[in-house]
């Protein structure tokens, strides 16, 4: 074979796995779109004990073909708290043993019965669906669509790799013979392949395309049954590292529950190379009883054995594991230690992170709970504010206003990134109903920045009076602080919702909070007009005193706004809610 035909076979592999990634990729994102909430439901509701969380995790990526995508959603469970770290490692436990059902589809369907001929119909029907009203059946298509475009790489992957004709390269032959040792591979060989399928998958950033790519390997007799086996014992490694790499950004939590993932991997490709030939005699047995054929001379058979292999090993590793969670979470512990921080003084997502916007759907749900942390952060910076009056020594005053003014970068910072994470969201392949979450949400965290700006700007008032020593009298003192505890009463209801299922929120509390603020700040500006004709007190103090309280409805202001647009969307445009308990004057 020439040069040139070589690298139109290398150019043909790469672009056959480029376009088996993308239909396994568009399969998965499909397959969740399909399900919709019930995958959430299901990890966070049938998770009680460690068995039902390993079903569960078995359930879900069973359906949605990708174990790093539930085990990435398991992270973002475990880092939001709807899941404790014992039932996420069942639930891993689980993924491992779902995502054999991946290698099952490939065997059977792009080697046993080869469904070639049907790729390219698969494709048009699911284009032809795409067309039609219903969401499920568009999304039913979209699936078709997957499943043809994943079974049309993997046969021009089995062509490529066939066109080679490595199996009959003397060259290549020659090559291999180092491998073998008395008639079987050696064990030098053996951890080789571990290490290469480890590698492999960490750059594919995929198990099941290194598995596609094995099964080829294998079934055009370019590599022994043995290897194989080891190639697949190394993608089980290296499906590790993206659930590694998404807790990065996680809790202590998250990150023991990535470590935990790792040390389970690991542990079972440890006892699988320890009794290596046994396990590879036992598997050829299995093989040879259903298919009458041996994975260890025909390569035919060979894709079978794999994927038996793979079931079985993920099922017995977790059948022996299960037992030993407590022992896991202790040594994933001792990896990851707690550390002492400063979190409010530092700018760091806790739930979201730009790996985790190729996860569409998924993706929402760490961001509702970025939004939450967002919101409290608000509400802490704005309890500050009034100690800003009280405070006499000037030292504790000055760090106070610098706090102050961190919360506000802080703030601006946390905008940004949301903003930022939610927009790329939005241009991927989404529902209509989480394309209205992620507008909602835009909404929201706009209004929670401007909530922090009015803080900021409430404490540079504050600050610019006392630097002006102008004082308050205590009647004034005692009607600022109800109008600062009315705000903090609207700031509390505010954050209940947005902790709420946002289908659940309801908007009379917070217009009752919004109501109140209204009529107390109308009140304290009658009574200002007032006493500024009666000469009580100064213009300039009067401008102070004013300030204050409006900017303090102003807060109200964009409080209620948070809440309405919870409740929003959850009608349509001609049927918005409005406010029915008070029509909000406009400033005179």
């Amino acid at each position: 074979m020439g040069a040139g035909a070589i690298i139109l076979s290398a150019g043909q592999i790469i672009g056959a796995l480029a376009l088996f990634l993308f239909g396994i990729k568009y399969l998965s994102e499909a397959l969740q779109k399909l399900s919709g909430e019930k995958l959430r439901h299901a990890l966070s509701s049938f998770t009680s004990n460690r068995f039902k969380a390993a079903l569960t995790g078995v359930v879900v990526t069973a359906t949605i073909l990708s174990s790093t995508a539930s085990t990435v959603m398991t992270i973002n469970f475990v880092n939001a708290g709807i899941l404790n770290l014992t039932n996420a490692i069942g639930v891993i436990m689980g993924a491992n043993i779902g995502t054999s059902v991946t290698a099952w589809i490939i065997t059977v369907f792009g080697v046993k019965y080869d469904i070639t001929t049907l790729t390219l119909p698969i494709i048009g029907i699911g284009f032809i669906l795409m067309f039609l009203k219903q969401k499920q059946i568009k999304h039913i298509g979209e699936c078709l669509i997957g499943f043809g475009l994943l079974f049309l790489g993997f046969v021009y992957l089995k062509n490529g790799i066939g066109s080679l004709d490595l199996a009959n390269n003397e060259a290549f032959i020659e090559f291999t013979k180092g491998f073998i040792v008395d008639g079987s591979v050696s064990y030098n060989t053996i951890l080789l392949c571990v290490l290469i399928g480890t590698i492999a998958t960490i750059i594919l950033q995929s198990s099941s395309a290194m598995m596609a790519i094995t099964i080829v390997l294998c079934c055009e007799n370019v590599i022994p049954f043995e290897m194989g086996v080891a190639l697949v014992l190394g993608e089980n490694i290296g499906t590790t590292f993206t659930t590694n790499i998404a807790s990065a950004i996680g809790n202590i939590q998250a990150k023991r529950t990535a470590r935990s993932h790792l040390i389970f991997n690991i542990f079972g490709a440890v006892w699988v190379l320890i009794f290596f030939r046994l396990i590879i005699s036992i598997i050829a047995k299995l093989t040879f009883s259903i298919e009458n054929q041996s994975p260890l001379t025909e390569a035919c058979v060979m894709p079978f054995g794999l994927a038996l292999f793979h079931t079985l090993f993920n099922t017995v590793n977790a059948l022996i594991l299960i037992w030993f969670i407590p022992q896991i979470e202790k040594l994933s512990g001792f990896i990851v230690k707690r550390k002492a921080l400063d979190e409010d003084e530092v700018f760091k997502l806790e739930y979201i992170s730009t790996r985790f916007v190729e996860l569409g759907e998924i993706a929402v749900d760490p961001a509702k709970k970025e939004i939450q942390v967002y919101a409290g952060r608000v509400c802490r910076m704005y309890e500050f504010v009034p100690q800003l009056m009280d405070i006499k020594d000037k030292k504790t005053y000055h760090l106070l206003l610098e706090r102050l003014e961190r919360y506000e970068l802080i703030s601006d910072r946390m905008e940004i990134e949301i903003a930022n994470f939610l927009t790329r969201i939005s241009s991927s392949n989404i529902t209509a109903e989480t394309s209205v979450r992620i507008r909602t949400m835009l909404t929201i965290i706009d209004n929670i920045e401007s909530i922090a700006d009015q803080n900021f700007q409430l404490a540079k008032m504050i600050d610019e009076k006392n630097e002006k020593k102008i004082w308050f009298s205590p009647e004034m003192r005692d009607n600022l602080k109800k109008m600062f505890d009315l705000v903090r009463n609207a700031l509390q209801i505010m954050n209940k919702n947005l902790n709420e299922h946002y289908s659940m929120v309801e908007i009379t509390a917070a217009l009752e909070a919004e109501n109140l603020i209204n009529e107390y700040r109308n009140k304290l500006r009658f009574q200002h007009l007032e006493d500024l004709k009666n000469n009580v007190y100064s213009y300039e103090t009067g401008i102070y005193y004013s300030g204050i309280y409006a900017l303090l409805e102003k807060i109200g202001d964009f409080v209620i706004n948070i809440t309405e647009a919870i409740v929003n969307a959850k009608h349509t445009k001609d049927n918005t809610i409005s406010r029915t308990l008070t029509t909000k004057e406009e400033e005179s």
